[in-house]
């Protein structure tokens, strides 16, 4: 049968109790020499016996482990020290910027006019005077901006109207140049031929005339026929531009 299992808790008998220590003094300071030979580790193993006997094991000189773990926790309590230093520095900082964000959204909350009833009257006159300077400033930029707006189409007016006169005028020499085109090359070459005999007198510019009254009446005709065949011709020209657009 296997051993059963021990409950552990403090002997109450002498005896038993002192036959339990050796066993397992002996047993611990074992395990502590294996521990040291397999593994190669530093132990310092120390025991009290409840007589105030002192038992103890080292593979090493046991005031230099001692010293060594001293050492260790002075390091280690310093390491900790730094730590905590840090974090409480790192949750003061995290309150103020807590207090902060909230003073924020108060002072947000009170332009908007929200949560006025904890507010005194001097506050309300700052909050007011406050209100009004923002509201200057914001007027002030909005006509500043209108203005150059108004600087600029008034420029832009300017600019437009100039461009529309050259166009304007430009139109104008092309519809000159359209008419003169439409006088055929026969008619043109006679009326260079006539003018090279002198055949039209200087004074039929200014209204003279050197034809007797029927040959005034029949040049009339002529001239009033070649001028309803021209303007005919021009409606013509334009009503093909205008279907060559459509």
């Amino acid at each position: 049968m296997g051993r059963g299992k021990i409950e552990i808790k403090r002997i109450e008998n002498t005896t038993n109790r002192q036959v339990t220590f050796c066993k397992r003094r002996n047993g611990l300071l074992k395990k502590a020499y294996e521990l040291s030979v397999l593994c190669d580790a530093e132990v310092a193993l120390i025991v009290f016996s409840s007589r105030g006997r002192l038992y103890e094991y080292s593979n090493n000189n046991i005031r230099s482990t001692i010293e060594r773990y001293k050492k260790a926790c002075s390091d280690h309590s310093s390491t900790s020290t730094t730590t905590e230093i840090n974090a409480q520095y790192y949750q003061q900082e995290s309150a103020k910027l807590r207090q902060q964000i909230q003073m924020l959204q108060n002072s947000n909350r009170h332009l908007m006019g929200d949560a006025l009833s904890t507010l005194t009257v001097k506050e309300l006159k700052q909050l007011e005077n406050r209100l009004e300077r923002g509201i200057t400033r914001i007027r002030s930029k909005k006509h500043e901006m209108l203005l150059a707006e108004i600087e600029y189409f008034r420029k832009r007016e300017i600019e437009l109207e100039n461009e529309n006169l050259c166009l304007r005028t430009k139109i104008t020499d092309v519809e000159r140049i359209q008419q003169v085109n439409m006088v055929s090359g026969p008619e043109l070459n006679a009326i260079q031929a006539l003018a090279s005999r002198n055949f039209f007198n200087p004074n039929m510019m200014e209204g003279g005339s050197v034809y007797p009254q029927s040959d005034k009446k029949i040049l009339h005709l002529g001239l009033g026929e070649r001028e309803r065949g021209r303007n005919r011709k021009w409606e013509l020209v334009k009503k093909l531009r205008k279907e060559g657009r459509e």
